[in-house]
């Protein structure tokens, strides 16, 4: 059983395990003392907004997808060594979850800022199958199955809140704005 009271993640056994423990904490943001998941998806958001920009959106949608399968196969290595489930510091399914919102909802700023706040919203309200899945899903499955579909419903909320906005044409041009 790993020792719960030193810091899990600043204990490297080699550069895999380095490389892990930072993926997992998205470059050791998580390690924050303040709102580590916040801060996870404020710094998820400009690679978001590139991949979806620069590439395409359903492509951000895909690689949220893959980065939660490789999340998957690592959280579950390190609770298998012991790790308690659902550590603060694991941030990576704040990523995977606004990706997927963004990839919804769109790269503007409008976009961005909706994935942001809905995301945020459902991932700490927990809502219905979200808290469902947070509670009773163990290993890498549930730390990731809750965001992703927090994302999903953020995306899908932000969507319809947007075609509403969208019917007010004054709003218009501030909600294409992009970068």
């Amino acid at each position: 059983m790993q020792n719960q009271n030193k810091n899990f993640f600043l204990d490297f056994q080699d550069s895999k395990d380095f490389l892990c423990k930072m993926y997992l904490t998205l470059f050791f943001s998580g390690l924050s003392k303040k709102a580590p998941g916040t801060i996870g998806t404020l710094l998820a958001l400009p690679f978001g907004w590139a991949i979806a920009y620069f590439i395409a959106p359903s492509t951000l949608f895909l690689l949220a997808l893959l980065v939660s399968v490789i999340a998957v196969k690592i959280i579950d290595n390190y609770e298998k060594q012991g790790l308690s489930h659902d550590r603060q510091e694991i941030v990576i399914d704040e990523l995977a979850g606004v990706w997927i919102s963004i990839s919804m909802i769109g790269h503007t700023y409008v976009g961005l800022l909706l994935s942001f706040i809905l995301f945020r919203i459902f991932d700490i309200w927990k809502p219905s199958i979200i808290g469902r899945i947070d509670r009773n899903t163990k290993g890498g499955l549930g730390v990731m199955g809750d965001d992703l579909l927090a994302g999903f419903f953020a995306g899908l909320v932000g969507s319809i809140l947007l075609k509403i906005l969208l019917q007010f044409s004054v709003l218009e041009p501030f909600l294409n704005l992009s970068f």
